[in-house]
Parts: C-alpha cells; sequence; structure tokens
C-alpha cells in the first residue's frame, strides 16, 4: 500500500519538487503530536527534517502553536530530537506584536499561561483590542466573558486570532482549536477578527520573506487542508498534505480544496520530494 500511495504522489505532484527552492513545514500533525510532557515525534519526522536540511533546498516551519513562547517550543522540539532553531520557525505571536506596535494598540489578552511572556514587553494598560489564542482549559465562560465585555465596549472592536483552526490532535485524541472561540466572539460582537497565523497570507509571505523566495519555488506540507494546503496554494505555493495529525479521511474529497499531493506522512513526503530532484 505504501509503495502504491508513493507512486501515486509522484502523479499528483505536477512535477513542482524539480523546480522547487524551499519547503515550509507545519509542526504539530507532521513532525510530533503534543501531548502529555513534550508530545510524541512521529515515525521517521526526524529523519525526514535531517534529510532535508542535508538537500539544497531551504527550509522554515510555520505553526500556529499559541501555547508556548517561540524559545520553549522550539527547546521542546529539540528535545524531541528535531534539529530546529528558533530563527527556523515562525508561530503567530512575533507577528500579532509587530502588528500591535505598528497601529499602536494595547491587547487585551485571552491567550494560554505558557505564551503571555512573549507580550511582556507590550502596552497592555486599557486595552482597545483583544488577541485570542489557543488558550485550551483557559478558554472558560468567565475569561470569554471578560474579552466579550471590552471588545463590546470599544467603539471600533479589534480582535486578533493566531490563528482559526477548528481543531487539533493530540495523543489522546481531537482537542478544539482557536478558531472555534473566535467565532463565538465574532458572533456576540457582530464583527471579523483579523486572523494573525495560517491561513493570513501575509503571515505565509513573511516567511516567503525570510526566504527571499518566490511562492512558486516553495512547498508547504501540512496536516490541515484549509490552513496549511488551502492557505499556501491561496499564496502561489503548492500544498502537501500528510495523512497524520489531524487528518480526515474526507479531506481527499473535499469541496473546495485539493491538495497538490496528498502522502502518508513527511518520511513519504521529503522521499518524493528528493527522488524527483533525483537525490
Amino acid at each position: 500500500m505504501r509503495i502504491e500511495r508513493s507512486a501515486m504522489a509522484d502523479r499528483e505532484w505536477p512535477g513542482c519538487a524539480k523546480s522547487l527552492k524551499g519547503v515550509i513545514l507545519d509542526l504539530c500533525g507532521v513532525l510530533y503530536e503534543s501531548g502529555e510532557g513534550d508530545g510524541v515525534a512521529i515515525p521517521g519526522s526526524i529523519e525526514a527534517v535531517k534529510k532535508l536540511k542535508e538537500s539544497d533546498l531551504q527550509l522554515r516551519f510555520c505553526t500556529n502553536e499559541t501555547q508556548a513562547t517561540r524559545e520553549k517550543f522550539v527547546a521542546k522540539l529539540q528535545r524531541l530530537g528535531f534539529d530546529i532553531s528558533v530563527c527556523e520557525v515562525f508561530p503567530p505571536a512575533p507577528a500579532a506584536i509587530a502588528v500591535l506596535k505598528e497601529r499602536n494598540l494595547r491587547p487585551h489578552l485571552l491567550v494560554h499561561d505558557g505564551l503571555v511572556p512573549e507580550f511582556d514587553g507590550v502596552d497592555k494598560s486599557s486595552p482597545n483590542c483583544v488577541i485570542i489564542g489557543d488558550a485550551a482549559e483557559h478558554f472558560t465562560y468567565q475569561n470569554l466573558n471578560e474579552a466579550f465585555r471590552v471588545l463590546i465596549g470599544l467603539e471600533k472592536p479589534v480582535l486578533f486570532s493566531l490563528g482559526q483552526g477548528r481543531y487539533y490532535k493530540e495523543t489522546d485524541g481531537l482537542k478544539l482549536d482557536v478558531g472555534v472561540y473566535m467565532k463565538a466572539l465574532e458572533y456576540a460582537c457582530d464583527l471579523k477578527a483579523e486572523v494573525i497565523g495560517k491561513p493570513s497570507p501575509t503571515f505565509f509571505q513573511s516567511v516567503l520573506n525570510d526566504m527571499q523566495l518566490q511562492a512558486h519555488e516553495v512547498l508547504m506540507i501540512g496536516d490541515d487542508l484549509l490552513n496549511d494546503v488551502g492557505g499556501a496554494q491561496h499564496c502561489g505555493m503548492k500544498g502537501v498534505q500528510v495523512r497524520t495529525g489531524k487528518y480526515r479521511p474526507s479531506d481527499e474529497r473535499h469541496p473546495a480544496v485539493t491538495a497538490d499531493g496528498t502522502v502518508d506522512d513527511l518520511a513519504q513526503a521529503v522521499d518524493v520530494i528528493l527522488r524527483q530532484r533525483g537525490r
């Protein structure tokens, strides 16, 4: 079965691997599954990252992870065995901070405690916007209601969401993601959130700018059909989905988004890429 799917992947990808100059990887659901402790690496993913780093392709990691600072998040990945440095990882929080400074905004934070230190240098007095991230168990009625009251009390309410995922996978099963709670605040306040993170074109473009590459030169590999694959395709990149993480068989019959390729896991995706490139 694995050989058959690999051959299928070769046919479905329109020769893009030969002209690639860079690859962007999602993290949770592609490299590892989060859960108790540091989570667990997905079989073959550590070696797959190593192969990409040894190739002539640029490599970056694009994530909607918002439960820890970038430094702590990368340290966790390193403990799992991945050769990843902080400068290679692009999460939403630093991008959100840049927007706050540019627009002179002071946020009320509805985020996980582990992410709060990321905003230590940000003025949070008399908030004139709300930032919502994956607060997990902190998504209580009290906390959501507090964010609602800030927004509803503003003449021009501004809601930033650090991603818009519906759910993600941990080792003990699927978990609701930030997009569910974002929608609740949108509905209550009759507004539209500004998404910082995947699938925002601005967020993807920041990664492309760091690589100094054009969209057609880069491939995105993720487990989320809409936010990883669809978001990348909307920016002009190719998007490949892995059958790990939050992947569901129905993704391959989605009415609006079709991946350029679907493979069992990151290890298989990397083998296909390198084989097509003759390496």
